[in-house]
Formats: C-alpha cells, structure tokens, sequence
C-alpha cells in the first residue's frame, strides 16, 4: 500500500501528529472557530486521540484570546500543568498583543498551547502544529523545557495582503477558456455558465489555502468579459455563496471588475471616474454587495492594458480611476487592487524607443502620493509578463507614499504550464530577497502585500501536474514568511504530501529542487525572454514575438542579441532603478550575466562573467538542460510503487513531455544562434 496524496498537502496521515492527543478547544464564538473544531474532529477520530473538555486533562489546547477570558488569575506554580500552560500563554500575550491573524505557542510541562489573536490566528497556529508534527509547541533550536519553564514562540504574517487571483471564466467558451492561462482543467468555481450549485470542492480548497495562509481570493478574470461583470449585480447571491464557504476558513472574496460596467450594465453614455453620475452608480454597486457580502474585500482592476477599458478613455490617469473605485468601497472598509500591467500592445517593432520594460514605470511612478489610503496598486515581480528570468520590476523602489503589492504567477503561463516540472519557490525566494534600497530593507519589507495568479482546476490532482501542488503551497507559507528558505518550504510539502519515507522525500527533492533553473537552461538564455509561440506561449518560437505589435525582445542578428535598455545609447531603463543598481544595470562589467540580455545587446564573442562566451554559454546550457530533465526523470523512475499509481503514472507522462519539450528548446535555440553567429560549438556536439 501506498501513501496517498489527495487532497494535496491535507490526506488525513499528515493530521497524525495532531489526532493522537487529547485536544481541548476553547475558540468561543470566534470567527473560523468552527474550522479549527472541525479539524480537531477529523483528526482525533482518524488517529485514535480525543477531543477534550474544559477542566480535563489535554496535550493541546486550542485557544482565541476571548477562549481565555473567564481564566482564573492565579499561581501557576501552584496550578495543574493545562492551567499552568494557559496561564503562560494569557502572560506571553499580555506582554506582547498579538494581532487577530498572530498566534503564540506555549510548551509548558508536556502541555502545548496554540493561543491565536481571533480565530483565524487560531486556524493558522493549528496548521503549524500539524506542519511541525511531533516537534510541535517546542521553539525552534531549543530541547523541551525543563519542568515549570515555558517555551514560546510567536508568529505573525509579514504582510496583511496574502491574495490569489484567479483568471476563471463563467463562460468556457471564452477565447481563452474555462481558466485563462489555466493548465489544469475547468473553474473550480464555474460550470454551465454559472455558479456551480455544488461547491464541496471550493470547500476543500479554501481549507488548503488557509492552512498556508492565505487569506484572500479573487474570484474571476481580470480579462472581465460581459458575464463575468454580472458577479457585480445580477449574481450576487451566488457569489455570496462563493464568500460564504471562504469565510469559513478566514478568506476574504474580492471580484475584478469591468471599469466600464456603467456603460456595459447599465446602459450609461460614460464611465468618466470624474463624472459624478458613474460615481454614484459605483457606490450603489457597492453597497448592493456589501448588504449581501458584509466581509467582501473589494475589487481587483486591469485597466487601459491589453484592450480593457479604462480612464485613458476619458483623458483621467490610474489615480483618477482607481480613486473613484476606492471611494465607493471606502464605507465598507474595502479596498482596489489596481493592476500596474499598463504597456502598449500597438507598438511598431521597428521603433526601437518604445521599450515595454518601462511602461510600468512611466505610468505610475509620476502619481505616486496620489492614491488613496485603500488603494494598491498591484506590480508584477518583473517589468514585462512573469518570464522564467526578470529583474525586479523599478516600480517597487519608486512609489514610497503608496501601496504597493508584488504580484507572482503560481500558474505556469512561461515556465512549462503544470506540464514541466518547475518548483518556482526558488525563484520567489530570489525575488523576496532582493535589497535595492541602498539598506537592509528587503522587497518583503516595502510592499504592503503578495499576490499571485492561482493554478489550480477541476483536475484530479488540482493543478494538472501533481509536483505543481508546491508552487500553490509555497505561494501561501512565502506569503505568510517571505524569510522562509524555498528548500524549507518544499521540504514542509513534501513531508506533508508524501509522508516521512526519506528516501522518498530525497527523490522527490532531487527531481523539484533545482527544477525552475533546469528549464531556465534549457529555454530563453541570459535573462532574453519571450522565445516562445504567440497566443499560448508554450514551446520555443525565436522570432514568435519579434515583429508584432506586442513588443521587440532580443534583436538577435548576425552580430549579437539583447536590448539595450542603458541610459548612455538605450532606451533608458536603467535609470528606473535608484543607485547604485542604475549603474550596476549599466555597465557591462557589473551587470550580472543572468540579466545581461535584458540590459545590454552584444557581440556573440562577448565573455560572461563565468569565461564562457555568450553564444557558447546558449549552446552548453541547453544541452545541459536536456540532460538534467533526463536526470530528473531517472531518479522519477525509481519512485514506482513507493508513491500513489496514479501520481506515478501522471508525473512519468509530464517527464516524457519535458524531456520532449526541452530537447525541442535545445535544438530551436542552438540552431538559431549557429545559424545567426556561425559560430561552432567548441565542443563539436550536432546542431541541426
């Protein structure tokens, strides 16, 4: 028999460490109370504990601040070892409050108290005792405290703002689909153009989302086509439904919205943000859904991008639109997130000025200082669309009076679309600790929020690719901890997936680990980006993208490649970035090589930083791409019969079609650059 996986990170084995003991809850009425009840209950009754009562004994205890109110003062050296415990935890708080999503633990005599701030705190504390197993409740470094000593620890999430936007579609036949740039079936949310009436699996995905701690979910396209607006009025009472099941695990719903729904639903001749008719019909919109939706986060906005609507129209800028969506949720307590992802997609490929990298930049760091309070403006992690290598987007280090989000991709739109393996925590962990602010401040410290594009569907195993579970779960623990190292965090998964078989879990680790710089090699070189086929973006097409309208992104010919992006004979980009990064960026000798075709178009002869020659360096590492996907794929083999069947079989079928893919991406890329340069590999391998 073999471990099982589903449902993802959650089967009942990786609730052993919890259901074993004897647990006691003292929650109260405290909002998402009943799921930490609920969790107990599954777990005590798969694994033989017990759920205890007040006044009894317990290893556990599960506690809100308002739980522990009617807690008698008193000695607890004189008292029970649970009292004792709980009177350390109620210490540890008063001391230092915790906030409504904190908790503290408290290891005291063999007594383990999770003591959240409100419940969703509570919620979150409990997964991190089941994360922790039989480690749980003793502070990290330390050995169990000796008698009537208490270890504590304490936990809060970085940022405020933990939110996954999902690109569903009510309607599936939508140009792009049932899920936009989804690769792993139908909306979980969606069917039959609308709402799906049973919503069992929205429930336990909302219950895998809360136990990383994610805390909020947008709930359709930003691409708003005619039906998805109705969510905003007609529908309502099936998104109340939507926000019903979230708000049992603490999530908040938010919807993206048609910045010209007053024309496209009410008929209106205008959707001016100045005009104080389009005003009004906002604040109405938003009161109707917050007297259906009393916690509904707010709205999520792509305007004036890719053909959406917006205030360009109007002669008003972002501040001007997002301001007037701000004001009418401002009563509520709710909040625009407006996205920065504002280029020309009509540009003329022959003008070498126009340079897509600075478009975020250029329209939105002029009107920093000038949004309101419950306004962020949403930034991708990189100037252009989520490739496998980017810069640091220069809008995060130019707009200190507003706030900010960073925005990911757990989907895998440009690295392999759930059908290559791509653990993309390490690529987040490069990006949390970037420091460009001339300090020890980090990305993690100046953005006031994460979000990222969901990959999951109506597939069996969520997110097409099984080994794509831990981009969703590391998106979430990253998001709570961007500190967190992304070997940690794929370790957590794979102990919570798999089980504790270590030669497994080395497997596993072997395979996923280095996976997102494996396909780095084998596709776009040196930070280049956007090889790939227009309109689905998977698989290499060199030229796919050069002479459209939508951008210019490598200028490869017979004398060299990459965009010069320099302030001295570029287009200026360079200088977004504040000092010293401007000058670094600049010049040839400190840019580092993994950017080096982002910034700067040279010789093929050019010697990277490594002694290799660019064009040597495009052939040696596309076929050592390959080689590693054959690698992968081996140690993969050597799983069967230790994991689930069917994981196996859907894992070796993905592998097959990425060593496929890859050694196409070899021999397209390499064939193009001999064939550009004319110059041989140095190490006579066949290139076609």
């Amino acid at each position: 028999m073999t471990p099982d996986i589903d449902p993802c990170w959650l089967p009942a084995r990786a609730l052993a460490s919890l259901g074993t003991r004897r647990v006691l809850v003292l929650a109260g009425d405290a909002p998402v109370a009943g799921a930490v009840t609920a969790e107990v209950a599954t777990a005590t009754s798969a694994h033989g504990g017990a759920q205890a009562a007040p006044g009894e004994h317990a290893d556990v205890v599960l506690a809100t601040l308002s739980g522990l109110a009617s807690l008698p003062s008193g000695d607890p050296e004189s008292a029970d070892t649970v009292a004792a415990a709980l009177v350390a935890a109620r210490d540890a708080a008063e001391a230092e409050p915790l906030g409504p999503e904190s908790f503290l633990t408290v290891r005291r005599d063999g007594v383990t108290v999770v003591l959240g701030g409100e419940g969703a705190g509570l919620l979150y504390g409990l997964h991190h005792l089941v994360r922790r197993g039989a480690a749980a409740g003793v502070a990290a470094g330390r050995t169990v405290p000796d008698a009537g000593e208490a270890a504590v620890e304490r936990h809060a999430p970085a940022q405020p703002i933990r939110m996954l936007d999902h690109w569903d579609n009510i309607a599936a036949d939508t140009p792009m689909g049932a899920v936009e740039r989804g690769y792993a079936g139908a909306s979980i949310f969606y069917a039959d153009g609308r709402v799906r009436e049973d919503l069992s699996r929205v429930e336990q995905y909302a219950r895998l989302l809360a136990s990383t701690g994610v805390n909020a979910v947008g709930l359709n396209n930003v691409n708003v086509h005619r039906r998805e607006a109705e969510l905003l009025t007609t529908a309502l009472p099936d998104v109340a439904r939507l926000a019903a099941v979230f708000r049992a695990q603490g999530i908040r719903v938010y919807l993206s919205v048609d910045f010209a729904a007053p024309i496209t639903l009410a008929g209106m001749a205008t959707s001016d943000p100045l005009d104080e008719g389009v005003q009004d019909w906002w604040a109405r919109a938003a009161a109707d859904v917050y007297a259906q939706i009393p916690d509904f986060g707010g709205f999520v906005v792509k305007a004036d991008s890719e053909g959406r609507p917006g205030p360009f129209a109007y002669g008003r800028d972002h501040a001007d639109g997002a301001n007037m969506l701000a004001r009418a949720l401002a009563p509520f307590g709710g909040t625009v997130f407006w996205r920065a992802f504002v280029y020309d997609h009509r540009q003329d490929w022959r003008d070498r000025t126009t340079d897509r990298a600075r478009a975020a930049y250029d329209h939105f760091a002029p009107l920093d200082g000038r949004f309101d309070p419950n306004v962020v403006v949403q930034v991708k992690n990189g100037p252009i669309d989520f490739q496998v290598r980017e810069p640091i987007s220069p809008v995060i280090t130019a707009m200190p009076r507003t706030r900010l989000a960073v925005e990911l991709q757990v989907t895998q739109e440009y690295t392999g679309q759930q059908k290559h393996v791509c653990y993309l925590g390490a690529q987040w962990e490069e990006y949390f600790g970037v420091r460009l602010w001339g300090d020890d401040r980090t990305l993690a410290d100046v953005v006031g929020g994460v979000t990222a594009v969901s990959n999951v569907g109506d597939d069996a195993f969520w997110t097409g690719h099984p080994l794509a579970q831990a981009n969703l779960y590391a998106f979430g623990r990253m998001a709570w901890d961007p500190t967190l190292g992304a070997g940690d965090v794929l370790d957590e998964w794979i102990a919570l997936t798999f089980g504790s078989d270590e030669a497994v879990a080395a497997t596993v680790r072997a395979v996923m680990a280095d996976s997102w710089r494996t396909l780095e090699l084998y596709t776009a070189p040196l930070g280049v980006g956007f090889m790939v086929r227009p309109n689905h973006h998977y698989g290499p097409d060199v030229d796919g993208y050069e002479y459209t309208p939508w951008g210019t992104y490598h200028f490869a010919d017979r004398d060299g490649i990459g965009v010069d992006r320099t302030r001295a004979t570029g287009t200026g980009y360079t200088g977004q970035y504040p000092a010293p990064w401007d000058d670094v960026y600049e010049s040839l000798d400190t840019c580092p090589d993994e950017f080096l075709l982002f910034f700067h178009h040279v010789p093929y002869s050019h010697v990277l930083h490594s002694g290799s020659t660019v064009v040597q360096h495009i052939y040696d590492t596309h076929f050592a791409g390959v080689e590693r996907v054959e690698e992968m794929a081996r140690a993969w083999a050597t799983l069967e019969g230790a994991v689930p069947d069917a994981v196996f079989a859907r894992v070796t079928e993905r592998l097959v079609e990425q060593r496929r893919s890859a050694v196409e991406w070899r021999d397209q890329i390499n064939t193009y650059f001999l064939r550009k340069s004319g110059v041989p590999d140095a190490h006579g391998r066949r290139i076609f």
